[in-house]
């Protein structure tokens, strides 16, 4: 199992608004592309020096060849959304993560 982990620091002027579209827009969307089982949001429990609350997205996929495909084929839509709505309020990067083990 693959993880596509979307992390997020929102500046608090627009937390809101980018928590309302995450749960009931973006994410919904991302998973109705058909390429990830699943998606977990969890807030980060560090203070940030430059402000604002983060969070991390973990998206669940099958292989990392799928991941490569939704590269390819939806994530330049998604991520000139996110820009597009929340410009230089949003700081995002993105980690990818092989499961190795559940205990």
């Amino acid at each position: 199992m693959i993880i596509y982990n979307v992390t997020t620091n929102i500046h608090e002027s627009v937390h809101d608004q980018w928590m309302i579209w995450m749960q009931h827009k973006h994410i919904p969307e991302v998973l109705a592309t058909g390429k990830f089982s699943g998606a977990r949001m969890v807030r980060v429990l560090v203070e940030e020096e430059m402000g604002g609350v983060t969070y991390s997205v973990q998206y669940t996929t099958d292989s990392k060849e799928t991941l490569e495909k939704y590269y390819q084929e939806d994530a330049p839509a998604f991520r000139d959304e996110g820009t597009k709505l929340f410009g230089d309020r949003m700081l995002t990067f993105r980690t990818e993560l092989e499961l190795i083990s559940e205990h």
